[in-house]
């Protein structure tokens, strides 16, 4: 299970897991329909698929659930896997939900998902999952109240950009006006966001509009996390093929560089912790706003200027 994209036709698997006890072997298996993704940081939670790909699965630069037809997997089902991997690890103190599109979930399914998660895994901590405007947004405060007191304390979602010119030219589900609320209503009830930006999704045309929307944006956001991360070609999505026609251009290194310095330095950040050592990043930087503003243009800048090595072509992946 990585976070790095998987291609090919999607099939059932079992995840099978064996512990040596004193009454013997044990045997676990849980199905799994691959392929999957999970954060960097979910390394080490127990991850749990409630849900199927993505209930948009139209923009046109994801490649992460290539063939799956979204559903939501049946309640039985996902809390024998929460028995089973309570059962394996009692120890965990995370839980990642999986798919995509985790939230899609009606909130009274969710809720008893999350009460099963709580009682099965006594050292919890908190519950994680990746998150869409258009899921949260359908939510009252009373509901998403009612998800962090049940420990659903984090969500990731990929603003990609701050600007709607791009996001529709990517066909992105999600408003950016609609992920700027749902990020703040999160907030107010105790969920805190990792929002994700995509350097270059607006190609040479849109790389100013991008910058300036983007900046914008997440002003208006204040997330807990921000992450940048840079934009791969994947071969079978509908972008790989704009740019084999000729239709969009990418960004050099340098010109995705320049994106980041613009956005960073555009940034009026209270208390956000920023990341940008995803695997697909040229330049890793790590930090908080606002004190490691200075920091981060700085070590940009010596980037530009051929002072620091990037990233090869032959490291980067997603």
């Amino acid at each position: 299970m990585s976070d790095r994209y998987q291609k090919g036709n999607p099939g059932i698997i079992l995840r099978c897991d064996i512990r040596h006890t004193t009454k013997g072997i044990q045997i676990f298996t849980m199905t799994i329909i691959e392929p999957i993704i999970r954060p960097p940081s979910e390394a080490y939670s127990f991850l749990l698929q409630i849900t199927v790909g993505c209930s948009s699965n139209t923009c046109s630069f994801c490649g992460a659930y290539y063939n799956k037809l979204f559903r939501i997997k049946d309640i039985n089902e996902i809390f024998v896997d929460i028995e089973k991997g309570a059962s394996l690890y009692p120890e965990k103190r995370k839980v990642f939900l999986l798919d995509g599109d985790a939230l899609q979930c009606e909130t009274d399914k969710l809720l008893a998902i999350l009460d099963k998660i709580n009682f099965e895994f006594p050292r919890l901590t908190r519950v994680s999952s990746y998150a869409n405007g258009y899921n949260i947004s359908v939510k009252d405060n009373k509901e998403l109240k009612e998800l962090a007191q049940n420990k659903l304390k984090f969500i990731y979602m990929g603003l990609e950009s701050g600007s709607q010119k791009v996001l529709d030219l990517c066909k992105k589900k999600s408003g950016v006006e609609e992920m700027i609320e749902s990020v703040k209503r999160s907030a107010q009830v105790g969920i805190k966001s990792s929002v994700i930006v995509l350097l270059g999704l607006g190609g040479k045309r849109f790389s100013d509009i991008h910058v300036k929307e983007t900046i914008k944006a997440l002003n208006k956001m204040q997330p807990r996390y921000l992450s940048f991360l840079t934009l791969m070609l994947i071969p079978g999505t509908e972008l790989f093929e704009q740019a084999e026609k000729g239709e969009f251009e990418s960004l050099t290194p340098k010109e995705i560089l320049s994106e980041s310095y613009r956005i960073i330095k555009g940034l009026d950040l209270k208390g956000t912790i920023f990341r940008s050592d995803h695997a697909s990043n040229y330049l890793t930087l790590e930090g908080r706003f606002p004190q490691g503003k200075p920091k981060f243009l700085k070590t940009i800048e010596k980037a530009m200027n051929g002072k620091l090595k990037l990233n090869p072509e032959s490291l980067r992946g997603l």
